[in-house]
């Protein structure tokens, strides 16, 4: 009999879903549009009526022994989606409770950058680290702890929101409804903004111009970076500032062996990494200095929100495991 899991990853645009086995291989995966449905029971069934379809395909010896979910504002003790702000349903969500009830089995939601940080201990580079941290780089700023081999979540399950530490109190406006925020800064997002403000102080000539808000991305920046554009440039080095000296004040709350960088915005290279590790160094306590990596995750491909979804059942069963042996 082969175990699956079921891996979903659900962001404000679109879902990723998918079913795995415990070495990572994807046995089917699909998505759908977050935003298609008005109302949280029409996305429930549609989600339903998409992982019936995938398990209709596997194998006559499989058999799926739990459901992973990674999503935003995921609180991991209640199994609830709570108040996200990159959802159009608001308040409480019991998706966990719904997914038992549906299928029968155990189901596990926690938010996505604690899914990926999971994952980067199940399926990546954290295999065989105990104390680590994984900083999600996408649309916002998200991030998974792990002390002691165990996930981080915090009295209230929700550990970890690095993203929502101050860079300026008087700052950018976020989502969250604070001001100055670090994924205002560090984010795809918080880099657009940064290049508009550089647009405005710089006189030089930039291929950045001209390029609206909307349609402009993360791998434009990178591309013209590559060329040579100061603008680009220089977002950059400011952004992997921020990042640096957050990561230095991080540093000093758990004692990480590394720290992973994860999404889009990691996918820059040296342009984010160097000036990241450049600025971390120079802001760490002097105990710190040396010590710590900064690593690129081994979750970058497509797959890589589903595995990390998926991973949260392995942990969980193995630590179970653990727990009546």
């Amino acid at each position: 009999m082969t175990e699956l899991t079921v891996g979903i990853d659900i962001g404000g645009t679109n879902t990723k879903y998918g079913i795995v086995d415990r070495n990572g291989h994807v046995y089917f995966q699909g998505n759908i549009p977050t935003t298609k449905f008005e109302e949280f029971q029409d996305y429930f069934d549609g989600m339903t009526i998409a992982l019936r379809e995938g398990v209709k395909q596997l194998p006559g010896n499989s058999k799926i022994v739990g459901i992973g979910i990674g999503a935003a504002n995921g609180n991991y003790y209640t199994g609830n989606i709570e108040r996200a702000t990159n959802l159009k349903w608001k308040g409480v969500l019991p998706l966990a409770k719904m997914f038992t009830d549906e299928f029968n089995v155990t189901c596990i939601l926690t938010n996505d950058a604690n899914a990926a940080a999971v994952g980067e201990m199940i399926y990546g580079n954290a295999k065989n680290m105990k104390d680590f941290v994984v900083i999600t780089l996408g649309t916002g700023l998200g991030s998974g702890f792990v002390c002691g081999g165990i996930l981080l979540n915090g009295h209230h399950g929700i550990a970890g929101e690095v993203g929502h530490t101050s860079v300026n109190p008087a700052g950018r406006y976020c989502n969250c409804g604070k001001r100055g925020c670090l994924e205002t800064y560090v984010s795809a997002t918080g880099i657009k903004r940064t290049v508009y403000k550089l647009l405005a102080d710089h006189l030089e000539p930039s291929e950045l111009r001209g390029i609206s808000f909307d349609l402009l991305n993360t791998k434009m920046i990178t591309e013209a970076a590559l060329r040579g554009d100061i603008v680009a440039k220089e977002a950059y080095e400011y952004t992997g500032r921020i990042l640096g000296m957050k990561l230095a004040e991080t540093a000093v709350h758990t004692d990480p062996e590394a720290i992973f960088l994860f999404g889009g915005l990691a996918q820059a290279g040296d342009l984010i990494f160097k000036p990241t590790i450049k600025h971390m160094e120079a802001n760490l306590m002097p105990l710190f200095r040396g010590k710590i990596k900064v690593l690129p995750s081994a979750m970058q491909n497509q797959a890589a929100p589903i595995l990390g979804a998926s991973s949260l059942v392995w942990d969980f069963l193995d630590k179970r495991k653990t727990v009546l042996a």
